[in-house]
């Protein structure tokens, strides 16, 4: 009678650890797609927010769990926003980086392996569009998929700005989950973590800093350009009330008056070397409203609306584009003003803008990181990147890491965030892109030989 109890008991017993595993398995695996259905972005994002690497389930054979895990690592410890997915074959593509970026919601670079085909993303501030492209095109050829995500891996992080998100925390990537990888990143992050914390701030400060820094020797060119705008208000001695006014005099002059005080008000206010695009584009609209109203009282033909002088802002907007070569540079047009046209023309030298530098003074297109943003305020609309091939400061911004430190100085960059930050879905699409003219492939066309992810972008 006793064996028999405790045969039951045994049984008993038994029943009620199955019970316990099959329940610890299913808690474990909760939310772990389905190998057999596409897996949705939101469950992509949602690993992704948390781990820089994702495997699909479906995808399984494409990289193991091992290789995911060191490449995780390599990323976390680069301290960059890289976020690397590897799905199915049959993972639906229309949308899908412009939708990822979205549902993830952090400024980054955006890697996808899609059974045999891969392409990139990212925020220019992360990494320019032509670097994105020449990136994917340098492992395109790679058919192994982690020969091929090793390789960009290794390429991207030397490359790229920012920093890493703080919501990563372990470092499993393969769509399950490690039981002992969670002790042990636990343990990592217990013994670790202060100092890793200290580093990151460490980091930022001097990032703050260098920030500062080039601000207040970018804050002395741009106090000469507000006082030359504000002297040339007053050499125009208009009155609202004198004899030929109209109203459209008066609008240009109080246009130009609005500029000058938010020029002022921009500058008083940046904090960062970027911020001064905004004072240098208030003054360049200014300068054209002055501009406007001088043809105006003269009675001549309204200016068009054109560059500055590309050789001075201060000269005023440019009458025409001319052909300049730079020393040890290639020729290019540039617009110039009026006397400088005349001074090309007789085969005499512009009157360029010279800044101070370490090396004494120099024309401001080879003076440092910082004239980017206050260039680009004067020459927008995509203008000068063509204006400064073969010049320091252009080849400064051609990196791809320039537009985290300084903002890409001509074009929209994420509305200011950098790598790593959680900017959510505000982020143009346009701007999310890996050099072939949009944020996604057309028509949800991923890959097509030679590159061209955009089915003729």
């Amino acid at each position: 009678m006793k064996v028999a109890l405790t045969t039951r008991s045994f049984a008993g017993l038994l029943t009620a650890l199955a019970l316990a595993v099959l329940t610890a398995l299913t808690v474990l695996t909760a939310g772990v797609p389905s190998a057999s259905a596409a897996t949705g972005v939101s469950t992509i994002a949602e690993a992704l927010r948390e781990d820089p690497v994702y495997v699909d389930p479906a995808a399984s054979d494409l990289l193991s769990s091992a290789d995911a895990d060191a490449l995780a690592e390599q990323i976390k410890d680069a301290d960059k926003a890289l976020f690397v997915a590897v799905l199915p074959a049959d993972q639906p593509t229309d949308k899908l980086f412009t939708d990822l970026r979205t549902a993830t919601g952090i400024t980054g670079l955006y890697a996808i392996r899609l059974g045999d085909r891969f392409d990139a993303r990212a925020d220019s501030s992360v990494l320019s569009p032509a670097a994105v492209q020449n990136l994917v095109s340098s492992v395109e050829a790679e058919k192994d998929a982690k020969t091929q995500l090793d390789d960009f891996t290794d390429r991207a992080l030397a490359n790229m700005g920012g920093s890493a998100p703080s919501s990563w925390g372990s470092s499993d990537s393969g769509g399950g989950v490690s039981t002992a990888g969670l002790i042990t990143a636990g343990a990592v992050l217990v013994a670790g973590g202060g100092g890793a914390y200290a580093l990151v701030r460490r980091n930022r400060r001097r990032h703050e800093q260098e920030q500062r820094a080039a601000l207040e020797k970018l804050r002395v060119v741009v106090d000469e350009d507000i006082t030359a705008f504000g002297e040339e208000l007053d050499r125009l001695d208009f009155h609202p009330g004198e004899p030929g006014a109209d109203d459209a005099m008066r609008e240009d002059y109080e246009h130009a008056l609005d500029a000058y005080e938010k020029a002022k008000t921009y500058m008083a206010q940046a904090g960062k070397p970027e911020d001064v695009r905004a004072v240098t584009q208030s003054i360049e609209d200014g300068r054209f409203s002055l501009a406007v109203l001088a043809a105006r009282r003269a009675g001549s033909p309204l200016p068009e609306r054109r560059a500055p002088c590309f050789f001075d802002p201060r000269h005023g907007p440019s009458v025409a584009d001319e052909t300049w070569t730079p020393v040890d540079g290639a020729p290019r047009e540039v617009p110039v003003c009026a006397a400088d046209r005349t001074r090309l023309a007789d085969g005499r030298d512009p009157v360029i803008r010279e800044v101070d530098t370490e090396r004494g003074r120099r024309p401001y297109w080879d003076a440092g990181p910082a004239y980017g943003p206050w260039a680009g305020g004067y020459f927008g609309g995509g203008i000068l990147p063509g204006l400064l091939i073969g010049t320091m400061l252009g080849s400064m911004m051609a990196g791809p890491a320039y537009a985290s430190d300084y903002g890409s100085g001509y074009g929209d960059f994420g509305g200011g965030y950098e790598g790593g930050d959680t900017s959510g879905a505000d982020f143009n699409s346009d701007d999310f892109s890996g050099g072939f003219g949009g944020g996604d492939y057309g028509g949800g066309d991923f890959g097509g030989g030679g590159g061209d992810f955009g089915g003729g972008f």
